[in-house]
């Protein structure tokens, strides 16, 4: 067991099912008390009575009030979970693009927001950000969920710099492919990039334990990603011919 999160108060965004469902049934197995929150209200509930936890469903963005009352008053971890796999170019709608933004940024936003007043005054929280590795990278196919990945791993980094100091944990995790109904929906682009090494959403709950255990920001389930991130950055040229080569592959099976 991890002491640091038995009897805690856990939330859990986007957790009807896939990773976050994966995350609530560990976080309850420890002895964490957990909040299971989805859209779905019908698959927050069936989660919920699964683990012995409380169902809030509806928008991720806006159930802090909501899940630290379930609590008793106090949200100690949140994981900020839910999200969207927007495909698409920069010719994507306006709105594909807002909802991408509202969804994968905002709500971490929104819900630091309401969190940190607490956190700071108790001088501890948890925050889990589920990014992908698309934030550290990106992914073909798919402009808004890469560009909107990026603004949540550089939040999650913006929090944990500005707070550590105060008591306030944060990881990002940052998985390749997980087989999820998210991968499904990723079509030929998931099946070339992310199928081949994908991983169940309880591997990314066991990494993300073990990252707790080891007080580590960067979550790596796919521990990969790590050389692709250290190769981007140091020759960041020689990266995008290589990932323009997959792009290419890519459009050749679109034809």
């Amino acid at each position: 067991m991890v002491e640091a999160v038995q009897d805690a108060g856990v939330v859990v965004t986007g957790a009807g099912g896939g990773i976050g469902a994966a995350l609530a049934r560990r976080f309850a197995a420890e002895g964490a008390r957990v909040v299971v929150n989805d859209l779905d209200a019908g698959r927050a509930k069936a989660v919920a009575d699964e683990i012995g936890g409380i169902a809030v469903p509806g928008d991720a963005s806006a159930i802090v009030a909501e899940a630290r009352e379930a609590l008793g008053g106090t949200v100690d971890v949140y994981c900020a979970n839910a999200g969207v796999g927007s495909g698409g170019s920069e010719a994507a709608g306006e709105d594909v693009w807002a909802l991408a933004w509202d969804v994968n940024v905002m709500a971490h936003v929104r819900a630091a927001h309401a969190l940190l007043p607490d956190w700071l005054e108790r001088g501890g929280g948890r925050f889990v950000s589920t990014v992908s590795a698309a934030g550290l990278l990106t992914m073909i196919g798919a402009a808004p969920y890469s560009v909107t990945k990026h603004g949540a791993y550089a939040f999650a980094e913006w929090l944990s710099l500005t707070y550590r100091h105060r008591g306030v944990k944060v990881h990002a995790i940052c998985p390749q492919g997980v087989r999820t109904d998210m991968l499904a929906a990723t079509g030929s682009a998931g099946d070339l990039v992310l199928q081949p090494t994908a991983i169940e959403p309880q591997d990314v709950a066991d990494a993300l334990f073990k990252g707790i255990e080891n007080d580590r920001f960067l979550i790596l389930p796919h521990p990969e990603v790590a050389q692709y991130y250290q190769a981007r950055a140091a020759e960041p040229d020689r990266w995008l011919r290589g990932m323009n080569r997959v792009q290419q592959q890519w459009e050749a099976t679109t034809r």
